[in-house]
């Protein structure tokens, strides 16, 4: 993909490990295999009984919100995701290269003054539109539930969080072929019966 040579993933070599590849463009077409953690490892979303997960709200609200993130991108496809105690995984396919957001476009710099009021009334950023990259989407996704847990917690006393809602960096891994990607899919699949076994598991007793 691009050029660059990138390794089959392995859940014990590359655990959380980032393999941002240099001068690779994060907006060109393919699939990404991604995982974001809670701020501090702290378990918000819900827990993991008999090898399944029982979500929270705030857990429901995650999966809410990624199920959401084909409708605010043309071009963008989601593959597997799960929701776990303290972090994400998620498959995110880019079908575009580039992409650019769905739904109303923000305004160009030639656009009537008139337009650029109605669309700043409709709380839509000014400006030359961006193009999407993976950094876009998981931007969107933090700011989406983090915004959403705020209410949460505001109306219907969810558990606060500490500071922020996410760690602020991420891992990511391109995915280079079937294979991998259906190793991928698997490992995201079976992450709650190896709970236990993941490093991001907190004994929280």
């Amino acid at each position: 993909m691009g050029g660059f040579e990138v390794n089959r993933y392995d859940p014990q070599k590359h655990h959380r490990r980032s393999i941002r590849l240099r001068r690779y463009a994060y907006s060109m077409a393919g699939a990404y295999f991604v995982t974001i953690c809670t701020q501090n490892r702290a378990c918000l979303f819900g827990e993991i009984e008999n090898n399944e997960f029982k979500p929270y709200p705030p857990g429901e609200m995650v999966r809410s919100v990624w199920n959401e993130i084909p409708m605010h991108y043309d071009g963008v496809k989601t593959g597997e995701f799960v929701v776990m105690p303290n972090h994400i995984h998620a498959i995110i396919i880019i079908t575009q290269s580039p992409v650019v957001e769905a739904g109303p476009c923000a305004c160009p710099d030639w656009e009537s003054p008139a337009l650029r009021e109605q669309h700043a009334q409709q709380g839509q950023p000014q400006g030359v539109a961006p193009t999407l990259s993976l950094p876009d989407i998981v931007h969107r996704l933090k700011t989406m539930t983090t915004k959403r847990y705020a209410d949460g917690v505001k109306n219907h006393d969810w558990l606060p969080f500490p500071g922020r809602l996410w760690q602020r960096n991420y891992y990511e891994h391109i995915i280079r072929d079937d294979d991998d990607y259906n190793c991928i899919s698997e490992y995201i699949i079976n992450n709650p019966i190896n709970w236990k076994n993941d490093k991001l598991w907190i004994d929280q007793n």
